[in-house]
């Protein structure tokens, strides 16, 4: 196993991880770095969890030029928690650094306080859609001379409906530039992305833990969409959860569903993208503290979501691939339990049963309810 300065990251900064307990790079990070260092364009398919965020910051903190007072990197963030995520670890890996300066751009934030830290001369951006193209429209930030555009959790961009976002800021880019795009599932949208905006790149893949098979019951209950409310509630009373995350596919399904639930006495909650951030925490905490049962979720609100003790991942809408499905259902069977996952499986989803049973290489059983 490699260490982090066989692979280029300078030794404070091995120093600074070390302090931290990070010893050896973990796959996605030593197959990234010495790439990234090369100045090559970089795909990488890693699921949360695997270490890709110090698989970018580390490279850039190695190439950023203390001297220069322009922002030379941007990393592009889905959702205000990721945006202060990557900045908590970038402040720690620059905290005996004081040529290094940082900004996190998101909404929902003072614009004043971050005009003026910007006036600061910023070298490293890290940034939500919507509010970057705010600033970037004010003439408030110039990406003009940036070396390094990150684009992070691309298909949540796409999920979110980011997507004409991102395209007007990576045109605002300068063309001579480092582009890596990290995504743990690549959706057509996402390759078709990386095939108009980036210039040969690596392909880099990072395998997650198949934690499908052995920790996971998994069983498929056939439905048409008309009965499929009727029969989640049957599975709930049958099955009866301790906790369980509900997926739905819309913003609208969640909030049509969790209404049904409510409406029947079930304790249950929402999680989607149109609830303000207090909305989105109150609503975890209740969960985490168990006053709620059944949390309703899209893919993108339940994207790092690690709650102990959910017994039960409910596949409302079934997932389009494989690693969607597999990303969903390793939120339960943690710490050595048996998880369970129940997926409903109406008559136009069948194609995508089949691609996922292919991926997983196992036929789920199905059950009548």
């Amino acid at each position: 196993m490699s260490n982090f300065t066989s692979l280029g990251v300078t030794t404070e900064l091995s120093e600074i991880l070390k302090s931290d307990g990070i010893i050896e790079p973990s796959p996605i990070q030593e197959k990234t770095i010495p790439e990234i260092l090369t100045k090559s364009d970089v795909i990488a398919q890693a699921q949360t969890g695997t270490g890709k965020t110090l698989a970018f910051l580390l490279p850039i903190l190695a190439m950023i030029d203390p001297e220069k007072n322009n922002v030379q990197a941007l990393v592009l963030t889905p959702t205000r928690e990721l945006a202060l995520q990557i900045t908590a670890e970038l402040n720690k890996l620059t905290k005996t650094n004081e040529d290094i300066r940082t900004l996190a751009v998101y909404g929902g934030q003072d614009i004043e306080g971050q005009l003026k830290k910007l006036k600061r001369n910023v070298q490293i951006v890290i940034a939500t859609p919507g509010r970057l193209l705010d600033h970037i429209r004010r003439g408030t930030i110039d990406l003009g001379r940036l070396s390094t555009f990150v684009l992070d959790e691309a298909d949540q961009m796409l999920h979110m409906g980011f997507l004409p976002e991102v395209e007007t800021i990576m045109d605002e880019l300068p063309s001579e530039r480092q582009t890596l795009l990290f995504s743990a599932t690549m959706p057509k949208e996402v390759k078709d992305l990386a095939k108009n905006y980036l210039n040969k790149p690596k392909d880099i893949r990072v395998k997650g833990k198949n934690i499908t098979v052995d920790e996971v019951n998994q069983v498929v209950i056939e439905t048409t969409d008309r009965e499929k409310q009727a029969k989640l509630m049957a599975t709930l009373d049958e099955y009866r959860p301790f906790l369980a995350i509900i997926f739905c596919r819309t913003k609208r399904r969640t909030m049509t569903l969790n209404q049904a639930l409510q409406k029947n006495g079930y304790l249950a909650d929402e999680l989607h993208g149109d609830l303000s951030q207090s909305k989105r925490e109150k609503a975890m905490k209740r969960f985490r503290m168990m006053k709620t049962q059944y949390l309703v979720a899209t893919d993108v609100a339940a994207r790092g979501i690690d709650v102990e003790g959910v017994t039960h991942v409910i596949n409302y809408d079934i997932p389009e691939d494989v690693e969607s499905y597999i990303h969903r259902i390793g939120r339960t069977g943690r710490a050595g339990d048996d998880g369970m996952a129940i997926t409903f499986v109406a008559p136009k989803d069948s194609q995508y049963l089949k691609i996922i049973e292919k991926g997983i290489d196992r036929k789920i059983e199905r059950k009548e309810m």
